[in-house]
């Protein structure tokens, strides 16, 4: 009985992979022939962490984002921004006092890719747990 074949993540380069057979593109026993791929968007840990806080939050604004997933600002901006790109994620500014305020909300299209990122993540699980 051989290993079991592991799902990867799209466009990753499958290791160990030299046989001709695997060079001509033949099909593979894996997951990733059944299931879509994943948001490379969201999948990044920090990129999922902001939309999963963003999910269960109306909104949340910059410093709360920063401690609740303990990063610094200059990564939370970079991923922040990442989102925004994607139109997962907007960012509203304001002052409160003298004081800036940046203030997240997912969007209908972030809420709507972290459902399908879920779908697919459920899909992976069961059909490991199926193997």
């Amino acid at each position: 009985m051989g290993r079991p074949a592991i799902a990867r993540l799209p466009d990753a380069p499958a290791k160990g992979r030299t046989s001709k057979t695997a060079k001509q593109g033949a099909p593979q026993d894996t997951v990733e022939a059944t299931l879509p791929n994943l948001d490379r968007i969201i999948h990044e840990h920090m990129r999922l962490g902001i939309v999963t806080a963003l999910a269960v939050n109306d909104s949340l604004t910059f410093n709360e984002l920063k401690k609740l997933l303990q990063t610094s600002d200059g990564n939370l901006s970079v991923h922040a921004r990442r989102l925004e790109e994607a139109e997962y994620v907007v960012c509203t500014k304001s002052f409160e006092g003298r004081m800036p305020k940046s203030e997240y909300r997912l969007t209908s299209a972030g809420r709507k890719a972290f459902e399908r990122y879920l779908n697919h993540m459920e899909a992976l699980i069961q059909a490991a747990r199926e193997r």
